[in-house]
């Protein structure tokens, strides 16, 4: 299991490469423009030291192959909603309302690919759920689209 140890500081980084991500639940599509995590050093920064996040932005780590993620909100000033994707992009599980500057573990309940960052609470009032679909260029669904 990978867990993230998040200790690098947000000067210390440039800014993440944009994205778009789109996820399909029972009650419609949600897009989120998002940063892409794409490196370790742009992983282990993540969403620190941001005092606030838009309810249509968010982060998506990419990762090489699937293993069992976890995650901590030590330098997280912000809740955030977690959702751990499988290799063709089906949501395994979501930890909702993380609780900011703790070192509580956030874990996929199954080997992950990607995770994908919300605003606190967003999962829930958009009705996302363990099940439906999230579509980026870089998980295996999106020649459905």
């Amino acid at each position: 299991m990978s867990l993230f140890l998040i200790v690098l500081g947000a000067s210390t980084h440039a800014a993440a490469d944009m994205g778009s991500v789109r996820v399909d639940s029972e009650n419609g599509s949600h897009q989120f423009s998002v940063e892409l995590a794409l490196t370790p050093p742009a992983q282990a920064r993540g969403l620190m030291f941001r005092a606030k996040l838009d309810p249509d932005k968010g982060m998506l780590f990419i990762f090489p192959e699937a293993d069992m993620r976890s995650f901590w909100m030590k330098n997280t000033l912000i809740p955030l909603d977690i959702i751990f994707i499988r290799e063709n992009g089906t949501i395994i599980n979501i930890v909702e309302n993380a609780e900011p500057r703790t070192l509580t573990p956030r874990e996929s309940l199954a080997p992950a690919v990607a995770v994908l960052e919300i605003a606190g609470g967003r999962a829930r009032a958009l009705g996302i759920k363990p099940g439906d679909t999230v579509r980026h260029d870089f998980l295996g669904n999106m020649g459905s689209r």
